[in-house]
């Protein structure tokens, strides 16, 4: 019986909480791969050998001999091909990705997984976020609106795939699905205020591409969903948005200026490390309209993705699921989740109902 668990990316921000993690639970059967063999056999041996290195490319053809072992790969690196996901089906090997890029997700959606089960979906948002709307969902009777708000901490040292993510959506336009039908909108745009968790309170949070947003009203079959991004800084992300408005926002397109935001943010620490994300559930209960507020927070985004990416791996590797391509929501529950995830997250939940 295949055992072993190869995460992707493994000695990144991500993928070392999902090696520790998982190595603790399963020592010398999780593997962090990487281009790099030297920093993978450091990170190996910080861990004590629970998690061993091994050395690939994902945009080169991966050697057969990762598949012979392997019961699972975990995808924490950004790929715009669906070469790895397409070998693991291939061969039979269970697949998770982490990635918030909807435009990836839908080319893996495309696939057809008749011999693994693969899991899309996988972190705070989306992730968190869509398990924090299902929660409302099971919550209510009836669910006509669903409304994500994110809040990031401008002091967690991000990769460099994450912030270049993140400006390149600044100045994005997308489409959202709202009672059925698709409109466009644009990032940083729409502001709408929500109550965070302490410390954090009453903030204004924008339009943002998160791929929740697309996702759940096909898989949890709510007619409109939409997803905001603040950051922990109200000025910064006042001034984001300001930037928007006077599409200053479009200079990131210049390769020079992209460069050097980059730099930027890589090398400033803006605010503290602090993240929380909340769903406003609308609908009914008990014949009577009906809120669900559910938030999810903590310190450090990238150890409750990794966290998050852990728990399903750890789910599929001691149970049996259907083959197929799931969103999170599909395959798991909340409340098993969010037990799981306690030492790290806060989870905080009430419901208004209205006269």
């Amino acid at each position: 019986m295949k055992r072993d668990i190869v995460v992707i990316g493994g000695y990144g921000q991500v993928g070392q909480v999902v090696c520790r993690e998982l190595g603790a639970l399963y020592p010398g059967k999780v593997y962090a791969a990487g281009r790099s063999y030297s920093k993978a056999k450091r990170f190996s041996d910080a861990t004590g050998g629970n998690v061993l290195p091994l050395q690939l490319d994902v945009n080169e053809r991966l050697p057969a001999a990762v598949f012979r072992e392997a019961a699972l790969v975990v995808m924490c690196l950004d790929v715009r091909h669906t070469g790895v996901v397409q070998a693991c089906i291939d061969h039979g090997v269970d697949y998770i990705d982490i990635t918030a890029d909807y435009s990836a997700m839908a080319s893996i959606e495309k696939l057809r997984a008749a011999k693994s089960t693969v899991v899309l979906s996988v972190g705070l948002a989306p992730g968190i976020t869509n398990m924090l709307v299902k929660r409302g969902k099971q919550k209510l009777d009836t669910v006509l609106q669903a409304d994500i708000y994110v809040l990031l901490g401008l002091g967690e040292a991000h990769g460099r795939a994450a912030i270049e993510w993140t400006l390149d959506n600044l100045a994005a336009d997308f489409s959202v699905v709202e009672q059925g039908a698709a409109r466009q909108t644009a990032s940083f745009s729409e502001g709408k205020k929500t109550r965070f968790p302490d410390p954090f309170g009453r903030r204004t949070a924008y339009r943002f591409n998160f791929s929740d947003q697309h996702v759940i009203p096909r898989t949890l079959h709510i007619p409109a969903v939409s997803t905001r991004l603040c950051f922990d800084s109200a000025l910064v992300t006042h001034a984001a948005a300001g930037l928007k408005r006077a599409g200053i926002a479009r200079l990131l397109a210049r390769p020079s200026i992209r460069a050097k935001a980059l730099d930027l943010w890589g090398a400033v620490r803006w605010g503290t490390e602090r993240f929380a994300a909340k769903a406003d559930v609308f609908g009914q209960l008990n014949g009577r309209p009906a809120l669900y507020e559910g938030s999810a927070s903590g310190v450090q985004e990238a150890r409750a993705t990794g966290q998050v990416a852990a728990y399903v791996a750890q789910r599929l590797v001691s149970e049996r699921h259907p083959f197929g391509i799931f969103h999170i929501e599909e395959l798991f529950q909340p409340e098993a989740l969010f037990a799981g995830l306690k030492e790290a997250v806060s989870l905080e939940e009430r419901i208004v109902v209205h006269e």
